[in-house]
């Protein structure tokens, strides 16, 4: 009889807001007049995402796989990240079960965009949408997310492993 084995992983992203970048959200594109300050697109979503599964697969962190100081991460697309961290613990026999994903932003207001945004999350991640959950959360006006200084993500992810 297979057994299963599951591992929680949990991730952390968080970018400042500039003028003259797109802000790009689990891969939409948000109608924004600023974006998020990154050597990459700075998708705080995907990049907590990213960060979670390698945590639950044991296989480090984004931080390590793609460096900030590498020129060839210079504007890479958070799906394409995403796609290799997939790759990266599917290769390990680890597969997506569900994830949580909380959005930290005092600015824009998210509640538009999240049903896109878990679309896109479950297609990257191959799951149901049912198995993908998105909260927006703001501020309070402290700190540098409530100033509107800067997005943050954090994402939970459950992960199995059949044997």
């Amino acid at each position: 009889m297979a057994s299963l084995a599951v591992k929680v992983g949990l991730g952390h992203d968080t970018h400042r807001l500039v003028e003259g970048r797109p802000l790009i959200l689990g891969g939409v594109r948000i109608d924004y007049e600023r974006g998020l300050l990154g050597h990459s697109d700075a998708d705080a979503v995907l990049h907590a995402l990213a960060d979670a599964l390698l945590g639950a697969a044991g296989l480090g962190d984004i931080g390590e796989l793609f460096p900030d100081d590498d020129p060839r991460h210079a504007g890479l697309p958070g799906e394409r990240l995403l796609r290799e961290v997939m790759e990266r613990i599917g290769e390990q026999g680890w597969t997506p079960i569900n994830c949580d994903v909380i959005i930290h932003a005092q600015e824009p207001r998210l509640t538009p965009y999240k049903a896109t945004i878990r679309r896109n999350i479950a297609l990257f991640l191959g799951l149901d949408e049912s198995a993908v959950n998105i909260k927006a959360k703001t501020g309070e006006k402290v700190g540098h997310i409530g100033r509107g200084e800067a997005i943050a993500c954090h994402a939970v992810v459950l992960i199995a492993q059949s044997s």
